[in-house]
């Protein structure tokens, strides 16, 4: 092969290699608009991102066959004209973890810039402030809830945002229960900053106005991120222990003072006598 030969290859390779870039990153741009907008037609995507119905149906067909997508039927309420119901995509669960994997990674590089430049307390403070958002949501509903059924309740606030959560009773009334979420979408990044696993257990102490311990995370490698939660019966006692130690040691502390002020007011009124 000459050399103009050699360069015309290496030039076709160089423009086959551009062209399957942009290619990934136009069906990455489809993919992302079908999962933040929810189901949509293809017509819909090519109007949205200019594209020709060809090119729709050449990212859609790669998609649906990498498993990043699905198709569905849309749901037709009264009359509908004729011709074939509209086709639509959705994303699935294996398109949504790609990008949530993109998502971590991305959030795994901010914070550690944060921690570099301010210090772990910073990402400490971050993690709180994130948590302070689902807190402030799951407040109402969980406070309105009756005792005994707080945690589940929370639980089931936990599986709309994705936790896969569940609540189970320990063995006897007075073991507690635990809090189980099955799915964690900041698994990746709480690896590297434990801190936002323990702004979150801090979060449902309050929620739940108990004591909390975690038992296992995801993050660490476990299967489940375990909470114990400790029963309302045993944080009453153990509050009502601790009142009756602070009423006890007051207590002698105060007839300590009193038996204190006695004696200074004896010797006081000894030395005003023996100064008259």
């Amino acid at each position: 092969m000459g050399q103009s030969d050699a360069g015309r290859a290496a030039a076709k390779d160089s423009a086959s290699r551009t062209h399957a870039g942009a290619e990934q990153s136009t069906r990455a741009r489809v993919a992302r608009l079908i999962m933040e907008n929810g189901p949509v037609t293809a017509a819909a995507l090519g109007t949205t991102l200019g594209l020709t119905p060809a090119a729709v149906r050449r990212h859609l067909d790669h998609l649906l066959k990498d498993g990043m997508i699905q198709t569905r039927v849309a749901r037709v309420y009264g009359n509908r004209g004729r011709g074939r119901p509209a086709k639509m995509f959705a994303i699935t669960d294996a398109g949504r973890s790609a990008f949530e994997h993109a998502y971590d990674d991305l959030a795994t590089s901010a914070l550690r810039f944060l921690a570099e430049r301010a210090g772990p307390e910073a990402v400490a403070e971050f993690a709180r402030r994130q948590v302070a958002e689902l807190e402030r949501r799951y407040q109402p509903v969980v406070a309105s809830a009756p005792l005994a059924d707080r945690v589940r309740v929370l639980a089931e606030a936990l599986s709309v945002d994705g936790y896969a959560a569940s609540a189970s009773a320990g063995a006897g009334l007075a073991a507690g229960e635990q809090l189980c979420q099955h799915h964690c979408p900041v698994a990746h990044v709480a690896a590297e900053y434990p801190q936002l696993c323990e702004a979150e257990t801090e979060a449902f102490a309050r929620l739940l106005g108990t004591p909390v311990q975690r038992l296992a995370t995801i993050a660490h490698g476990d299967g489940i991120c375990t909470t114990h939660v400790t029963a309302p019966s045993l944080r009453d006692g153990a509050a009502s222990t601790r009142g009756r130690r602070i009423a006890a040691s007051s207590s002698a502390t105060a007839r300590t003072t009193t038996a204190r002020n006695v004696t200074t007011d004896n010797t006081a009124t000894e030395v005003g006598g023996l100064s008259a």
